[in-house]
């Protein structure tokens, strides 16, 4: 049976895990980085989920979809950088970057399979 609803994916889960993870970890950063680190990971951590929304919504059309899944893979990539230099700031554990980096690098596998073949997710006439 076909997936219905994009909360079904793994991809999905795993991408809206990764961004609550890093929400949580991101509450123990220093005020400094409020404005800088916290938000810009915040924001490029939960923009995978909801550009994967939007991606779902849009797969009618081959073109639009791939789009917003491109956008997903670059906003995961960005996420990555994020982690690097949280670790590298001293604000999460080496242990923390391993397991939520791992976690971002199955994100991002999952999202280039999809970019590959998109068709496997396309609605059809028929759907």
């Amino acid at each position: 049976m076909a997936v219905q609803n994009i909360k079904e994916l793994e991809v999905y889960k795993k991408s809206y895990r990764l961004a609550m993870i890093f929400f949580e970890v991101s509450k123990r950063f220093p005020a400094e980085e409020r404005y800088a680190l916290i938000s810009q990971g915040r924001r490029s951590s939960r923009s995978v989920p909801m550009n994967l929304r939007e991606a779902w919504a849009k797969r009618r059309y081959a073109a639009h979809f791939v789009s917003k899944l491109t956008d997903c893979d670059g906003e995961n990539s960005e996420t990555d950088t994020s982690l690097d230099f949280a670790r590298d700031c001293g604000y999460i554990t080496i242990d923390e970057h391993a397991d939520m980096t791992a976690l971002n690098h199955e994100i991002g596998k999952m999202l280039g399979a999809m970019i590959k073949e998109p068709e496997k997710f396309l609605l059809t006439p028929d759907s």
